[in-house]
C-alpha cells in the first residue's frame, strides 16, 4: 500500500510539474536572456535605463543598445577578420586584430549608420598538419578554409536575423580575401535581395592611383631601405594608434630599435599624428567603396 501511495505521489508531482511547464510557455515579448514576466527589463519594448554607450562595437553594447541603434538606422554591420601570425621581432602576433580595432571603428563612425561585429581573430594562416606558411612559426593559429567560411556565414546570418540590412566584409591580410569573397557571393545568392553582403578587397589592397599618405607627407621616400621583415611603417603606426605596447614601443626606444625601414617612431607624438592621417585616409577610401557596394547590391565596383 505504501509503495502504491508513493508511486501515485510521484506521478501526481510529475503531472503538476508538467502542467506548470505547459502553463509557462515562452513569452514572445522576452529578450535580454530572461523572461519578460520575471522582470520588465526582459521585455522587448523596455526602455533602456541608461544612456546609449559611445561605442560602435557590438561586444561593448547591451542588447538594448543594439536594438535602439537598429531602430535609429544603424543597419550596416562590418565583419572584419585579422589573424594570429608572426610579424618580425617587434610586432605582436595579433597585429591585424590591433589594426582593425582602430580601423573598423573609424570606418563605422564615418559611415554613420554602421556597427562593428567583434573582430574574427582567427583566419587561414597555412597548413596546420604540415606547418606550412605562417604555421612554421610558433604561436600562429590557423583555421581551415571551410571553417573560416562557415564562421563568416554564421556571423552574417546572425546579424541579418536581427535586422541588419548590409553585411560588410573587410580583411586585414591577404589570406582573408578569397573566403570573404566566396561567402559574400553565396549569401547574396541565398538572400535574393532581402539583405546585401559585400566584400571590400580594396580595404586591404588600395586601388591603383590611391594617394600614399606617408609618401605625400614625406615620411616615406624613394630609395629608403627595407628591413626585410614582415612589417612596415604604415602597419606599425596603425598598431601604435591602438596600443603602443603592441609594437613594443617602450622597449624598442630603450634598446635603440625604434625604427622600421629607415623611419623612426621614437618620437611618439609625431608618429601618432602620422598614424591618424593613415587611418583617416584608409577609412575615407573604404567608406566610399562600402557605399558603392551597397548601392550595387554587393557587387564589387573596382576591378
Amino acid at each position: 500500500m505504501k509503495t502504491t501511495l508513493l508511486t501515485l505521489g510521484v506521478m501526481f508531482a510529475a503531472l503538476l510539474g508538467f502542467a506548470g511547464a505547459q502553463q509557462r510557455t515562452p513569452d514572445p515579448r522576452s529578450m535580454g536572456g530572461g523572461d519578460c514576466r520575471d522582470n520588465p527589463y526582459n521585455c522587448a519594448d523596455a526602455p533602456n535605463p541608461l544612456p546609449a554607450a559611445d561605442t560602435i562595437w557590438l561586444e561593448e553594447m547591451t542588447w538594448m543598445d543594439v536594438r535602439d541603434a537598429l531602430k535609429a538606422g544603424k543597419t550596416t554591420a562590418i565583419i572584419s577578420t585579422g589573424g594570429i601570425e608572426p610579424n618580425g621581432p617587434w610586432l605582436v602576433l595579433g597585429k591585424h586584430n590591433y589594426v582593425l580595432r582602430t580601423n573598423c571603428d573609424a570606418i563605422a563612425r564615418k559611415l554613420g549608420n554602421a556597427l562593428c561585429a567583434p573582430v574574427l581573430p582567427f583566419v587561414p594562416e597555412g597548413n596546420i598538419e604540415q606547418k606550412r606558411g605562417h604555421m612554421a612559426s610558433p604561436g600562429t593559429i590557423s583555421m581551415r578554409e571551410e571553417t573560416f567560411q562557415a564562421i563568416l556565414t554564421d556571423m552574417a546570418e546572425s546579424l541579418k536575423a536581427h535586422g541588419f540590412a548590409n553585411i560588410i566584409f573587410i580583411g586585414d591580410s591577404g589570406g582573408n580575401q578569397a573566403g570573404q569573397k566566396a561567402v559574400a557571393a553565396a549569401l547574396n545568392a541565398k538572400w535574393a535581395g532581402t539583405a546585401v553582403a559585400a566584400h571590400i578587397p580594396e580595404y586591404y589592397t588600395a586601388p591603383p592611383g590611391t594617394p600614399n599618405v606617408l609618401r605625400d607627407i614625406g615620411v616615406v621616400k624613394d630609395g629608403q631601405p627595407s628591413d626585410g621583415l614582415h612589417d612596415g611603417v604604415g602597419i606599425t603606426l596603425n598598431m601604435m594608434l591602438t596600443d603602443p605596447s603592441s609594437v613594443r614601443w617602450d622597449e624598442r626606444v630603450k634598446a635603440g630599435k625604434a625604427t622600421i625601414n629607415g623611419v623612426s617612431i621614437a618620437d611618439k607624438a609625431p608618429a601618432l599624428a602620422w598614424a591618424r592621417q593613415v587611418v583617416d585616409a584608409r577609412a575615407s577610401r573604404t567608406v566610399v567603396l562600402i557605399t558603392q557596394a551597397i548601392a550595387n547590391k554587393g557587387r564589387t565596383t573596382v576591378p
